[in-house]
């Protein structure tokens, strides 16, 4: 599987801006990141938590910004008006799958039960083949140490092999995490288990 052309960095995090100020800061960090480099910021089009905070950094830097937001949301006016452009979609399961296609990597800050479901998702992705396109998880804080802790359990319990817990990537600042989705190049093989294993 080839590498697309590194254009646009999907984001994941809180649609609430959480209790430690430290997180809306690197979300400011992280949007002028991406527009440093002539990226664009693919995300869920709230304009609400760490994903307005990072939207609104990213527009003020010059980047280009396109949020992709179920109608359901739509319908509370969460969306985020001043972002280049805005795609309303019908389902959660639309809008994971248009990110993903309209992205060339990830990056998930801190967040809550939907930002990790999100980023699961994508790894779960990576190991079945789906796509070939890096996750970093950034972390500034140890905010994921919980979750890597859970992946090193899974592996050491046997249910995730140590090269698919390593499409989880690690990442202490956003240019660190950038520099990581860059430099990305997937496994050759992703596949769990052969025909005869089964």
């Amino acid at each position: 599987m080839t590498t697309p052309a590194f254009r646009r960095v999907c984001v994941f995090c809180g649609a609430q801006p959480g209790t430690d100020s430290r997180h809306a800061e690197l979300a400011v960090a992280l949007g002028r990141a991406i527009a440093a480099r002539g990226l664009g910021l693919v995300y869920g089009g709230g304009k609400v938590g760490l994903m307005g905070i990072v939207a609104d950094a990213a527009i003020k830097a010059g980047a280009e910004v396109i949020g992709v937001i179920p109608e359901a949301l739509m319908d509370r006016e969460l969306g985020h008006g001043g972002v280049t452009e805005l795609r309303v979609v019908p389902s959660m399961h639309v809008r994971k799958q248009m990110m993903n296609e309209l992205s060339d990597g990830f990056v998930v800050l801190p967040g809550g039960i939907g930002t990790l479901e999100e980023s699961v998702e994508i790894q779960s992705w990576a190991q079945l083949g789906i796509h070939g396109k890096g996750l970093v998880y950034l972390d500034t804080d140890g905010y994921w140490t919980p979750f890597f802790a859970l992946l090193d359990r899974m592996v050491k319990g046997g249910f995730v092999q140590a090269r698919h817990a390593g499409l989880a990537l690690r990442a202490g600042s956003p240019e660190a995490a950038l520099d990581a989705l860059a430099q990305w190049t997937p496994p050759a093989i992703t596949r769990w288990m052969t025909k005869t294993e089964t």
